[in-house]
């Protein structure tokens, strides 16, 4: 995984030819780049270091016009070479682009002091305080000040010991298995079709694997690559890449736009940042305000939701929903600039905490504390803990956490690699922190959102008692289906499942309910219970009419029909039709004659029902239909056969 360099600073100050000076590439490929002497476009080249290393260079325009430019160029950049003349010290593009570089999480600077051969020995030692005050000024007093001569070559044996024990000692943070190139380029080469350029901030990617364009959504197979303008078959994070995309037209890809794997980003239109505002910011960022926004090579303009203020003061953090225009992606951690429209300075950066969609005004308070505790790195606590702790907050934090979240988004909001994830994963489990409900979608589920998924199941049971206290329980599938509605039937199972593991449900038959609820009757309910149960019991395998029954025991059938659901409930008595019910027993004795039948039998019709059992028809063809819902038979013409057959 290779170490990428940016330059950075005013322009005018000789970072294109620094950077020529050190690697023989002239970054300044244009024509009007070379007929105006300023660089436009990002430049590119690679640094052989003493000992046959090599460092990827991104060179950066200076002009102000161009700082849309240069926030794409930083973006997957290691460390900063801060480029400033000698002969003028730090100008108004130095501080803007250090500002930037900070922003974007940057902490390792080299400064080289250029044009030392333009400047006495006065102008040098002036320009090295400014330089040290500036540097002192931004928590930088450490970054070393190395003066130079691109033009005389004086310094800079001494610039590249620097530079490569910087990247001998540099430990690149990148996500390895999410492969993401931010698209800064795109053209047409003949012979080959589509060809997109950037900087690969993560992962790898090899010719004949699946793109994917966010957040457009077209695929294409990779069909070559190409480093530093060399073929191979693959590239690696912190590399230079030249993807060529034959599936893909031109005019599909625009500059900004992300190659990942398929199904492996999530677009939204809105985000939940970390905001600060910057302490040089001319005034506060106001709730509601319009800015430049940007992330990757792509800018968008944005409006800020400010979580707990009307206003951020310079210097100033906040939780902050940002909504978009259209959609986008990024991973837990990206970093972003925001630049005001009047004056057009940079005035504040955020950290990307949740980018899966979240509304921050329609949710608790619980959530809002959730990403604040997502911003705040303790870094004094062991990674371990504070990945398991990120792994965490965004399962019981996302939107739709509540319906359980998939390894593939777990991974964009935690910005882990997959084997690390797994690995936390599989320990929070044992803790019963999470819980994998859908082993087969790897869907999971945090301790939190499954407790008030718990907490949901039992009111509702108990709702249903107090609804239908002459009733045992409720069954599964009427849970289901009323309280588990727009919930996943492999998260419905699983919650009550862990609710009969904890004997926070008893099971009784097809029937759950609350450890402490027994069915009530009243004195009269009970000796109709009683009645009914002798009735059906005693009529054998021809049970008798409802409503003749009801006539003779001189019951209601309103109130009847609540002890029949009662004994129904119970598994006592059996529904076969509107009016047709048996005693459980007796149901039985009937399906097992029936699969007696079929040991000897290929069909089983009407006529051979009336010759064992001495049924009429009123009886045969509701207990027909009955075993055909039940899935023992299934009827062909007029006979029935045994499904399982």
């Amino acid at each position: 995984m290779a170490v990428v360099m940016g330059t950075a600073g005013h322009i005018d100050h000789g970072k294109t030819s620094l950077i020529e000076a050190l690697t023989g590439t002239n970054c300044d490929q244009l024509d009007e780049e070379k007929r105006r002497g300023i660089t436009i476009t990002l430049g590119f080249a690679q640094l052989k270091l003493p000992g046959g290393r090599f460092l990827s260079v991104v060179d950066v325009p200076g002009h102000e016009k161009f700082v849309r430019t240069m926030v794409s160029g930083a973006t997957g950049v290691d460390f900063v070479l801060l480029v400033i003349a000698a002969d003028e010290g730090v100008m108004p593009q130095t501080r803007e682009h250090l500002e930037i570089c900070l922003l974007l999480g940057i902490r390792t600077v080299v400064v080289a002091m250029t044009k030392i051969d333009a400047a006495d020995a006065d102008m040098i030692e002036l320009a090295k305080a400014d330089i040290t005050s500036f540097l002192e000024e931004n928590g930088l007093k450490d970054a070393p000040v190395i003066p130079v001569s691109s033009h005389t070559r004086e310094g800079l044996d001494v610039l590249l010991g620097a530079l490569a024990e910087i990247e001998a000692t540099l430990a690149p943070v990148r996500l390895q298995s999410l492969f993401r190139l931010p698209v800064d380029r795109v053209f047409t080469m003949r012979g080959s079709g589509t060809v997109v350029t950037g900087t690969l901030i993560g992962g790898s990617v090899s010719v004949g694997d699946m793109a994917q364009l966010y957040p457009d959504g077209r695929t294409s197979k990779v069909r070559n690559l190409h480093c530093h303008g060399e073929q191979t078959k693959t590239a690696l994070a912190g590399r230079r890449v030249a993807m060529n995309l034959p599936d893909l037209a031109v005019e599909d890809i625009r500059k900004g736009d992300v190659v990942s794997y398929p199904e492996a980003l999530f677009p939204s239109m809105r985000w939940i940042i970390y905001l600060t505002c910057l302490s040089s910011a001319p005034r506060a960022l106001r709730h509601r305000a319009e800015c430049h926004f940007h992330h990757g090579a792509r800018e968008m303009q944005v409006r800020l939701y400010l979580a707990d203020r009307d206003r951020l003061q310079p210097g100033e953090s906040c939780l902050c929903e940002v909504r978009f225009t259209e959609p986008a992606v990024a991973v837990f951690g990206d970093r972003c600039v925001l630049r005001s429209f009047s004056p057009l300075r940079t005035v504040a950066g955020g950290v990307v905490l949740n980018s899966c969609g979240v509304d921050m005004r329609r949710r608790s308070l619980g959530f809002a504390e959730r990403c604040r505790m997502l911003a705040c790195i303790n870094p004094d606590a062991p990674i371990r803990a504070l990945e398991e702790e990120r792994i965490v907050n965004q399962l019981a934090g996302t939107i739709g956490a509540d319906q359980g979240l998939s390894f593939e988004k777990l991974r964009v909001l935690t910005n882990l690699d997959s084997s690390a994830l797994e690995k936390h994963l599989s320990v929070l489990s044992s803790k019963r922190q999470v819980a994998c409900f859908d082993k087969a979608l790897r869907l999971y589920i945090a301790d939190k959102p499954l407790d008030s998924l718990v907490s949901s199941c039992a009111a509702a049971v108990a709702d249903f008692h107090k609804r239908h206290n002459t009733l045992q329980g409720i069954r599964r599938s009427e849970l289901l289906s009323g309280w588990g509605k727009g919930v996943s039937p492999k998260l419905v199972n699983f919650v009550i499942e862990r609710m009969l593991q904890q004997g926070g449900l008893v099971a009784e038959n097809d029937l759950l309910r609350l450890p402490d609820h027994t069915a009530s009757f009243s004195v009269k309910d009970a000796q109709l219970s009683e009645s009914l149960l002798n009735a059906y019991k005693e009529s054998g395998l021809t049970p008798p009419n409802m409503e003749v029954l009801l006539a003779k025991l001189g019951v209601d059938k309103k109130r009847a029909l609540a002890v029949y659901a009662a004994l129904r409930a119970a598994g006592r008595l059996v529904r076969v039709s509107e009016d047709l019910w048996y005693a459980a027993e007796h149901l039985k004795t009937i399906e097992t004659t029936i699969l007696r039948w079929f040991d000897d039998h290929e069909f089983l019709n009407i006529a051979d029902i009336k010759a064992v059992f001495g049924f009429t028809r009123k009886h045969m063809v509701p207990l027909l239909e009955y075993f055909d819902a039940q899935k023992l038979t299934i009827r062909v013409g007029d006979a029935r056969i045994l499904r399982k057959k």
